[in-house]
């Protein structure tokens, strides 16, 4: 007789609201589904988008459901996941560890997966992590300076360092032909991508106007040097990335050598993109991992914890961002792509340990299912 499928439950910030995320989702479904038949629910902020992409057996509305609603739906599962992204920051970790409360309630076991932490600056919320944390099995993070702060605070449950499960990523089918049908650049010149975003609570001490004008400057000389064309990624579904983009060109010399993604691409689809590409400049932490699988040199900028932990990860440099003056930043853009080779060299070197230590997050899931 076959035994029963295992339940598990996922729950991130998920629902289409960011690219990054649901590289993240998408990943870790598909290692759940190579290791054994499994039903998975996900608690979601869009059910429709998530039902919608992803191969996910249940999709609850998670921020709709009562207390008790919540609770009847955790009673069903063999093991409720946390995770991963960053996730656990002041303005909303209380939201995402209500779940943690309510399926420690139901007698069920919880694993944090993948996670970032930080900032965690408010006593109280500290105190909340501190709190929750200590009622799960296990914790994974995907970034060293995540294991530190969670040592800081106290946390006494086993944590590993392993990788954000985005890594494992595939490249999905895009032709050439298809991209020259739906975007306004030429693939066969030499393309920039850049990537921008809002800082919101992740990074409160950051002039917007100075921003938009360092990484206008910054695409004004890559054009200029190199005589390439500038495409910006956005990878938030509410605008937010798009608005920014668009900030950042209305400062520039050059804006008719700038465009910004007008289609809606997948993860797979977006690694596949970057391929035509000869070099990146970006601020969201999963398109510079994404640069990283289409085997492109790149130079993040980090306006958190999370950037500068990846790259610290791939021992790459890292700047302070909300000091930096233009011409700096030029610079370091510019020996960047002078040691390309040497920078994408390295770059594959050190992804290969992290897919390595993104797939230990599925062992762990697959030893809580087995006990």
């Amino acid at each position: 007789m076959t035994p029963p499928k295992k339940r598990v439950g996922i729950s991130g910030s998920y629902g289409g609201l960011n690219l990054g995320d649901e590289a993240i989702l998408t990943a870790i479904i598909a290692q759940l589904r190579h290791a054994m038949p499994i039903e998975i629910t996900v608690f979601s902020r869009d059910a429709d988008n998530t039902r919608k992409h992803h191969a996910a057996d249940h999709v609850v509305q998670a921020r709709e459901l009562s207390r008790y609603e919540t609770i009847q739906v955790l009673k069903k599962l063999d093991l409720f996941i946390l995770g991963g992204g960053g996730i656990l920051y002041d303005a909303e970790a209380e939201t995402y560890l209500r779940e943690v409360f309510l399926a420690h309630e139901a007698g069920v076991p919880i694993m944090v997966y993948a996670v970032s932490a930080g900032p965690l600056t408010n006593p109280g919320v500290r105190s909340r992590v501190r709190e929750g944390m200590d009622l799960v099995e296990i914790i994974t993070v995907r970034d060293r300076q995540s294991l530190q702060l969670f040592e800081e605070i106290g946390i006494a449950r086993e944590v590993l360092l392993t990788a954000d499960p985005a890594v494992l990523i595939e490249p999905e089918p895009l032709s050439q032909d298809d991209l020259q049908r739906a975007e306004a650049f030429n693939p066969e010149g030499c393309l920039i991508g850049l990537s921008v975003r809002e800082l919101g609570p992740a990074a409160p001490h950051i002039d917007i106007a100075h921003y938009h004008r360092l990484v206008a400057n910054s695409a004004d000389f890559l054009i200029d040097r190199f005589d390439a064309e500038v495409v910006f990624f956005p990878l938030e579904r509410r605008n937010y990335d798009v608005q920014h983009s668009h900030g950042v060109v209305a400062q520039m010399s050059h804006a008719q050598k700038a465009n910004v993604l007008k289609g809606e691409y997948s993860p797979g689809q977006l690694v596949s993109m970057l391929k035509y590409f000869d070099f990146a400049v970006g601020m969201r932490l999963h398109f510079l991992i994404f640069s990283a699988l289409a085997n492109i040199p790149f130079m993040g900028l980090p306006y958190a914890t999370k950037i500068s932990g990846f790259l610290e990860e791939l021992r790459l440099e890292t700047l302070g961002f909300e000091n930096i003056s233009a011409g700096q930043l030029i610079a370091r853009i510019d020996r960047a792509w002078e040691t390309r080779n040497e920078l994408s060299a390295r770059i594959d070197s050190f992804l290969q340990e992290m897919k390595n230590r993104a797939r230990m997050n599925n062992e762990v899931v697959m030893n809580l299912l087995s006990k």
